[in-house]
């Protein structure tokens, strides 16, 4: 036995075990999630999900987000921020499927692994870039803004008659869901023979611009019917013009299934939108995440099942997240 070590000059041996015993505790490891904005119910629902799977995990979650939807230089500020303080992953929800690209790229190089989910990332600008397509968590945007607009379609009065004027007002025109959105709208729209776009105008994801696209649709073209948007934040602008203006006729379609969006279609404001789980989006983001940081390969690609929210099952609550329903190569 060693006895007064310090003065005798001997030390006491450590059994390994012992040892391990003294070292420092493992840091989690810090996950960010990055959004468009908190003032979107659907982004806070996302949060949701990526704390439970961070809960889960045994991660540290940050929630990162810009100011507003359009607010991309922010969004790109906060990506390099996170570089600069060495987070060990980035789960975005990227507002420009472009613009987003530089940055997340010196995160990839710094070794930090990136997840995407939401909005695509464009892949044939990020392959100018050299930079690997991250794991993408989303819907299929085209097919979900298809089913609603059928929906929309149908709630026309069977008495209707003659050609009929539709609107689609999309997001953010670089990004790549409002994109595929406004094609599924498009898309149902030119099958049906009797209905006619008139116009398509960007309303940024913001009800104030979604109010302000509907005032100059309905202006220019006083006689659409079917008006389609790309979320329901738009959506909820456009049925306040109406409500405004003392518009009537004119059916709504939005995208997200928002809570305010559900009751507004509960009470017939609104025709339909589409639930695109969002908590699941964010969930599993962080899962994918953390699966990679342990070494485990993900799938290039996980597509979750949308649902189309009508009266019928406006009331429904959203389901808590849970493991990956579609997968997709």
């Amino acid at each position: 036995m060693c006895i007064l070590g310090a003065l005798a000059g001997c030390k006491e041996e450590r059994k390994p075990e012992q040892a391990a015993h003294a070292a420092a505790p493992t840091a989690k490891p810090q996950v960010a999630l990055v959004m468009k904005t908190l003032t979107n119910p659907f982004f806070a629902e996302m949060e949701r999900g990526a704390r439970q799977a961070a809960a889960e995990e045994g991660a540290n979650i940050l929630v990162k987000a810009a100011s507003k939807e359009t607010s991309i230089d922010q969004q790109i500020g906060i990506i390099d921020a996170l570089v600069h303080d060495k987070v060990a992953a980035i789960v975005v929800a990227p507002g420009d499927s472009v613009r987003l690209i530089p940055p997340l790229k010196t995160a990839q190089d710094a070794g930090i692994v990136v997840v995407n989910v939401d909005n695509r990332l464009d892949p044939a600008f990020a392959k100018t870039l050299d930079f690997k397509a991250p794991p993408f968590v989303s819907i299929d945007n085209e097919r979900a803004a298809y089913a609603v607009t059928r929906r929309l379609i149908a709630a026309l009065p069977a008495r209707t008659t003659g050609a009929v004027e539709a609107a689609v007002i999309e997001g953010i025109p670089d990004a790549n869901n409002s994109a595929e959105r406004k094609a599924g709208a498009l898309k149902a729209f030119g099958e049906a023979p009797n209905i006619r776009v008139v116009a398509v105008q960007s309303g940024n994801w913001r009800i104030e611009e979604g109010y302000a696209a509907a005032r100059t649709i309905l202006r220019e073209h006083p006689h659409v019917k079917l008006i389609f948007c790309a979320n329901d934040m738009m959506a909820l602008g456009v049925v306040r013009y109406l409500a405004d203006s003392k518009t009537s006729g004119v059916l709504v379609a939005g995208f997200d299934a928002l809570p305010e969006a559900r009751r507004a279609i509960a009470s017939g404001a609104l025709v339909a939108s589409a639930d695109q789980n969002a908590r699941q989006q964010g969930y599993l983001g962080v899962k994918a995440a953390m699966t990679l940081l342990k070494g485990a390969p993900v799938e290039p690609a996980t597509q979750l099942d949308a649902t189309v929210i009508d009266s019928a099952n406006a009331d429904v609550p959203t389901t808590p997240a849970t493991a990956p329903q579609v997968t997709a190569p």
